[in-house]
């Protein structure tokens, strides 16, 4: 292969190099000038290679990231999947789990939620976890405030409030989760009374930026599935084959 080439000619370039490198007197230039322009010459007469190498360095680092990424899910697996209080929507039985790390004022959110109504509809053995992850202001942490005292007080009814929030028009704050809240039929008084135990909400809240901070998360949509994390609205069809693989490894993941 070229890049095998390439590697060989830079190797002998160092070996040619490395007894005057060490020496305790400058390299001759003359010499280290001789061998750059080899280098120089032969990489010139083949750019192919600098492709090659370019791939190669892709594919070992993109294995790493996703090493990584299998061992963090395995440290992180109670906190990602069996969270006190966490958000549970589809099959709370389901074979596979799909984690989003989502915020209501996030277009992609939005437009990944019609993905994700399809993937709970049509995969009936598909269990969700919903982390509230605000990073788009105090308004987005408004709406997850409200979302996580929905979840205290009817938790069968946080999917209606969900998607009614994120399909909704305009900025996702207090008053659009209220108004998206009494639209999915949760009574307002036992809402507010929800609602005055601010400090125990907002823990929970942190509980999940302290979770993505550990896990590297910094956008959203985020996702966990498997042993994967994906980043972004990735859409439909590449979750729906996540999915799949992620429930055809099963525990091996």
């Amino acid at each position: 292969m070229r890049f095998a080439s390439a590697a060989a000619l830079l190797v002998g370039a160092a070996l040619v190099l490395a007894p005057v490198a060490r020496a305790e007197t400058a390299p001759d230039p003359a010499l280290k000038a001789q061998v750059e322009g080899i280098v120089r010459d032969y990489l010139l007469a083949h750019p192919e290679i600098l492709i090659e190498m370019t791939t190669k360095l892709e594919s070992q680092r993109a294995a790493q990231e996703a090493a990584e990424a299998r061992d963090m899910i395995r440290s992180e697996k109670e906190a990602l999947f069996e969270a006190p209080g966490q958000v549970v929507i589809g099959n709370p039985d389901g074979d596979v789990t799909l984690v989003e790390f989502f915020d209501y004022n996030c277009g992609y959110c939005r437009q990944a939620s019609g993905d994700l109504a399809r993937l709970i509809e049509g995969d009936k053995n598909l269990r969700v976890v919903l982390k509230e992850f605000p990073v788009l202001g105090d308004a987005s942490v408004e709406a997850a405030q409200v979302a996580v005292a929905v979840n205290r007080v009817a938790p069968e009814r946080y999917s209606a409030f969900h998607f009614a929030l994120l399909h909704s028009a305009g900025r996702a704050d207090r008053a659009a989760a209220i108004a998206a809240a009494e639209k999915a039929g949760i009574d307002r008084k036992t809402l507010d009374k929800a609602l005055a135990d601010s400090a125990g909400i907002n823990a929970e809240i942190q509980k999940t930026y302290a979770l993505a901070t550990r896990m590297g998360l910094t956008g959203t949509p985020s996702w966990v599935v498997g042993p994967e994390i994906i980043v972004g609205a990735v859409g439909f069809d590449n979750l729906k084959q996540k999915i799949s693989d992620a429930r055809a490894c099963g525990t091996e993941c």
